[in-house]
């Protein structure tokens, strides 16, 4: 069973390997007089073992009566010479496939875009393949278009993302919702926060509906910068529109109110969270308790703190606070919530992690 998993987890070429000839050998099969099946070349290629003789091999197969181009063994090559970091002989191969008029598919731009945006850390050329799809008679798909978007954002090249969105119509890219959050995301890392919920009268028009994380970005920059009014103007907009609010959405408003010291009315949104069907997870629960912890001053021995697990401790804290819990937590989010309190105010921690329970 864990040879059969290991076999399925490995790149389909490696299963092609053999341990016993050298590049040699391989290169002479190319020069071989019987014929070579689909199935033999992919096996030769994956062999050699030295990537700068990968494109000296192909020209040999390329001279064969036998030779059939297929994306398999362009994917194979392009594989083994971007990780090598030969770039040059990528775009060799990529020469001769427009020679020979070669049809890819997306999936292997999508693929070879990434390696030039993550392997090589060349998005120009990301961009550039993007724009030659068309070329070799393969639009692209909205997947690729959207991963090519994010990519800059994330380099943070904003001056280049609007040509690239640009340029949707003539490559025949349908937009859709994730492609207006990357812009929208994009937008809000340069501070432009109307240019971005402008975006939300946008998307219709192009056929696109908002979604729950199109807000939770917006609201997360907004109360970055302080806007945490602005960001519950989008919160109320979102239940306008029918868009269910997730935990996420709560965590960011709920770290937004308690950063600016508001943590009656963070709490009262934690409590509002599971009558809207949300549920808190370990992080809500830290954001609200480190508030408190700060924003009340707690000292544990003056209000005589006396707990004998992790159950009581809870419970404790929040009648002090004059807080009830609508939702059990559990555990492990307790744990993660007040270790660092407890041990700074000498509290035994073994002992109160001792009881496996929740609140």
């Amino acid at each position: 069973m864990a040879r059969a998993l290991a076999r399925r987890s490995s790149p389909p070429f490696l299963r092609l390997r053999s341990i016993v000839c050298d590049d040699s050998y391989w290169m002479g099969r190319l020069d071989h007089k019987d014929w070579l099946a689909p199935n033999e070349v992919l096996k030769i290629f994956a062999n050699i073992r030295d990537p700068s003789l990968i494109t000296r091999a192909f020209k040999r197969a390329c001279t064969r009566r036998d030779y059939k181009p297929n994306e398999t063994l362009y994917s194979l090559m392009i594989d083994r010479i971007a990780c090598a970091r030969r770039f040059g002989d990528v775009e060799e191969l990529l020469a001769r496939a427009r020679i020979e008029k070669f049809r890819f598919s997306d999936e292997f731009f999508y693929r070879l875009i990434k390696m030039y945006g993550n392997v090589a850390n060349h998005p120009e050329k990301a961009i550039e393949t993007l724009f030659a799809m068309p070329g070799y008679n393969c639009w692209p798909s909205t997947k690729t278009f959207n991963y090519v978007l994010h990519m800059l954002v994330c380099k943070r090249q904003y001056e280049v993302v609007h040509e690239v969105y640009s340029s949707a119509p003539r490559l025949g890219v349908t937009l859709d919702t994730c492609c207006f959050n990357i812009l929208v995301k994009g937008l809000c890392q340069l501070g432009k926060f109307d240019e971005a919920i402008s975006l939300l009268h946008e998307m219709p028009k192009q056929g696109c509906l908002p979604n729950v994380n199109t807000y939770s970005t917006l609201m997360h920059f907004l109360c970055q910068h302080g806007q945490v009014d602005e960001a519950f103007e989008l919160f109320e907009r979102m239940w306008k529109e029918d868009i269910a609010a997730d935990t996420v959405v709560y965590n960011i408003l709920i770290s937004g109110l308690c950063r600016e010291g508001r943590v009656t009315k963070a709490f009262d949104l934690f409590k509002s969270m599971a009558s809207e069907g949300c549920y808190p997870n370990s992080g809500t629960y830290q954001l609200i308790f480190t508030s408190a912890f700060s924003s009340f001053s707690l000292d544990f021995p003056a209000i005589g703190f006396q707990a004998n697990n992790l159950k009581d401790a809870c419970h404790e804290i929040c009648k002090h606070l004059g807080w009830e819990l609508a939702t059990p937590i559990s555990k492990s989010d307790l744990s993660k919530i007040f270790y660092v309190f407890f041990i700074r105010n000498s509290l035994v921690w073994n002992d109160l992690y001792a009881a496996d329970t929740t609140v």
